[in-house]
């Protein structure tokens, strides 16, 4: 019996599912025999139409190729992190001059990676925070492009920002905050305070007391960002902590990020693959780190590991990490105590899904009971339109799905034929749109899992009231589907009130889950279209209000934008101060003008 990788394929002969083994054929033919299996795994069983074996001589050549080909098509039936939730992280660009800034994608463009933490939250302050203890810029400008181009904001005159637009710091200077920013961003604020230490005794020693006290804030400022994290061990202690709690209806594998001894962040991911949970989540692990700018010395695995998951995983981390990686299982000890802790988290957040699953379950049912639904809607779609006058006309679709929101499947529809504003004709072909698109995926057998448009909903909600429910129905009438479909009514006062549906309304005011349920849809379905739209109108007036003037291309626009500072002091400036502009003539003057004042030329 031999380690090794088996591929099961679908329909157009799409890989729906990557697995290894320590006995390749005992795993494969487990999938095939009589024995009790999941419905997700029975699910995926029914749609193999073949499958392919790969023997390998060792179990690590095995997971290194299990992670290449799952990266490589991305199964529909393979667990992935991204499937759990996408995870922010902290990128520093590359560049003579880095900024730091937000990000759900991990790309290999040269910028640095930190992370994943918890939540959004977290890393806005972190960045927010950091970008005052180093006085980093947080503007839009690029450097050394826009160096010298710009006037210095106020954040420069208030001494958070070095100010990298006025040229005045090179960048051997800035590499170096840059060096200490790495440092803090990898846990390593002793080695970043003793440094701050060292130049602020230099500092006052030669009675530079300004200087000094800008090194005593920052320090202030170090403390500040660690006091929010908890220590748990020894502070020359770099680990990471995982731990997996199983069970029949959920599974998690929770995570413990220590840094000099100090908890700075965990994450917990929910799985339920089709294949071993508990061996899949070793791949996870490997997914974690695979594009991360690190991996800690130290990673201990909790109970539901055995020595030889940390064997396998030990020499896979070791043959892409620039440093000596050490994974262990312990069983006494603090650090058992540190895996302890990481599967009481992992316990309690699985727990939660669970009770949470229950709730969303327990109003799906009441749902598709009050609009006498024949099955339970698993996948809900929502739709509002917005816009601005006759400008900006937008529809938006989000999804729910088993009761939860997917933001990952929402969409938006900028409207093509729809030049006024009307709301039933945006939703009929926002409806037509979206359902043409399911219609030819069903036609070409073509179920790709990552393009939500090829899942049938169960149920369309559509926020309004008679008419926008009867251009819902029009489209799906017309596409030839049999989707039912209900209109979110909201009262006078513009708060959710019933349900409308062809036979009338349905009132869900009595019954608190579902109106809750419903109010929330109705709110974030709404909270999408119209941020996107005021979005796209923001951008429209920034650029389009200038460009739309003869002579001013898209050049004059920025420097103009630039030189005032926004649209309205463009608006409101005079001919002089425009032709004052680098670049702006002053016929360019006169035409702008002319177009924010008609009147004038009269």
């Amino acid at each position: 019996m031999k380690p090794g990788v088996y591929i099961m394929y679908g329909e157009s002969d799409r890989v729906v599912y990557v697995g290894k083994s320590k006995k390749l054929r005992d795993r494969v033919s487990q999938y095939f025999n009589g024995g009790e299996k999941t419905v997700k795994t029975s699910k995926m069983v029914s749609s193999v139409r073949r499958f392919e074996c790969i023997v390998c001589d060792t179990e690590i050549e095995a997971l290194a190729l299990e992670n290449n080909l799952i990266k490589k098509y991305s199964p529909r039936y393979n667990i992935r992190l991204k499937d759990a939730k996408s995870y922010p992280y902290i990128r520093l660009s590359a560049g003579d001059f880095p900024r730091l800034s937000m990000t759900r994608d991990r790309k290999k463009d040269g910028a640095g990676y930190f992370g994943p933490y918890s939540g959004t939250s977290s890393v806005f302050s972190i960045i927010s925070l950091i970008n005052r203890i180093f006085a980093l810029p947080s503007c839009k400008y690029e450097f050394p492009r826009d160096t010298g181009k710009v006037r210095p904001c106020i954040y420069y005159q208030m001494g958070r920002c070095v100010g990298v637009c006025t040229g005045r710091i090179d960048k051997t200077a800035y590499s170096e905050r840059i060096a200490s920013v790495e440092a803090v961003l990898r846990g390593k604020t002793a080695t970043v305070r003793a440094e701050i230490e060292r130049k602020m005794a230099d500092f006052a020693e030669k009675e530079q007391y300004e200087e000094a006290a800008v090194c005593r804030d920052t320090l202030a400022a170090l403390r500040k960002l660690s006091e929010g994290q908890k220590a748990v061990t020894d502070p020359d202690v770099f680990i990471d902590v995982f731990a997996i709690y199983l069970s029949e209806a959920a599974s998690t594998l929770s995570v413990i990020r220590i840094r000099e001894g100090r908890m700075i962040g965990k994450m917990d991911f929910p799985i339920g693959g089709s294949g071993d949970i508990k061996e899949e989540s070793v791949n996870l692990i490997c997914e974690f780190y695979r594009d991360a700018s690190e991996v800690p010395p130290g990673i201990l695995l909790g109970s539901g590991y055995s020595e030889g998951d940390a064997e396998v995983l030990e020499r896979y981390l070791c043959g892409f990490s620039c440093s000596r990686v050490r994974v262990s299982v312990p069983k006494i000890g603090r650090n058992r105590e540190l895996c302890r802790m990481a599967e009481e988290n992992a316990e309690q957040f699985t727990e939660k899904t669970v009770r949470n699953r229950s709730e969303g379950e327990a109003v799906l049912i009441k749902l598709a009971s009050a609009l006498n639904l024949e099955v339970v809607p698993g996948r809900i779609e929502a739709y509002d339109v917005s816009n601005w006058g006759n400008e900006q006309i937008t529809a938006g679709m989000i999804v729910i799905k088993n009761g939860v929101p997917s933001k990952r499947d929402y969409r938006l529809f900028r409207m093509k034929s729809i030049t006024e504003q009307n709301d039933p004709a945006s939703m009929k072909e926002a409806l037509d749109r979206r359902l043409v698109r399911l219609n030819e995926a069903m036609l070409a057998n073509d179920r790709e899992p990552s393009d939500s448009f090829c899942e049938l909903p169960d149920l369309i909600l559509v926020d309004g009231g008679k008419t926008q429910l009867e251009a819902a129905e029009r489209a799906v009438s017309v596409a030839g589907l049999d989707i039912p479909v209900a209109g979110m009514v909201k009262d006078d006062n513009h708060r959710t009130h019933t349900l409308l549906t062809s036979d009338g309304e349905v009132d869900i005011f009595r019954d608190r889950d579902l109106f809750s349920f419903i109010y929330r849809i109705q709110e974030e379905i709404h909270r999408f279209t119209v941020k996107s739209m005021a979005g796209a109108k923001r951008r429209t007036i920034k650029k389009s209000s200038l460009e739309k003037i003869h002579g001013i291309g898209k050049k004059k626009a920025a420097l103009l934008l630039s030189a005032f500072g926004g649209i309205s002091a463009v608006r409101n400036a005079d001919e002089t101060e425009l032709s004052l502009v680098r670049g702006i003539s002053r016929a360019d003057a006169v035409r702008i003008r002319e177009y924010f004042h008609p009147e004038e030329k009269e």
